[in-house]
């Protein structure tokens, strides 16, 4: 199957979970600038999401760039990565509302640790059928090093939420900045 309609489907999915986002941002009670400090956890926690889908996207746009065809496994592979993108909403609602509980911090790095699961299974989805050049490699290495880490934000997350939070911005920083094996295909 030609890789098009998987490609704007996934598109819209992700367009229609950053406006689900941001229509969850709270503006302060009143207008006095002290009350912005009660709203400012959660538009931080919008942020590192934003950053987050927004990784998300490039690196499927540079994944499915590299093939020109789809089969039936890569499409539920890509459903189940777009399953755990669409409860980001929800989890940085949750965890701007309480940046310092430990089960929202956790569960919002659980739902990340997740997309990475899922984005890593859709690749080797995606790679199955071809040789795995050494740019695949350094991309699987890096996707396995963030899943560790995202096991350890949970973990951490349970005693200390802002350290488990420290994790989760310390790794969008990772993928941010391209490994230069990856930026000829991918920008995770």
């Amino acid at each position: 199957m030609n890789k098009n309609r998987l490609e704007a489907f996934s598109d819209g999915v992700i367009a229609i979970i950053i406006t689900i986002m941001v229509l969850e941002l709270r503006p302060p009670e009143s207008a006095a600038v002290a009350d912005l400090a009660t709203v400012f956890p959660g538009w931080l926690r919008y942020l590192l999401s934003y950053v987050y889908v927004g990784i998300y996207w490039i690196n499927h746009h540079a994944l499915l760039n590299k093939f020109s065809r789809v089969d039936g496994g890569a499409l539920w592979a890509n459903m189940h990565l777009l399953f755990w993108m669409s409860l980001i909403p929800y989890v940085t609602a949750w965890a701007g509302e309480n940046p310092m509980e430990p089960v929202p911090v956790a569960l919002y790095g659980f739902i990340l640790l997740m997309c990475s699961i899922s984005f890593m299974l859709l690749s080797w989805r995606l790679h199955a059928a071809e040789a795995v050049s050494k740019q695949a490699a350094g991309y699987r290495n890096k996707n396995r090093l963030s899943i560790g880490l995202y096991a350890l934000a949970i973990l951490v997350s349970l005693s200390h939420p802002p350290t488990g939070s420290l994790i989760h911005v310390l790794l969008a920083l990772i993928w941010i900045y391209p490994d230069r094996r990856e930026q000829a295909g991918s920008f995770l």
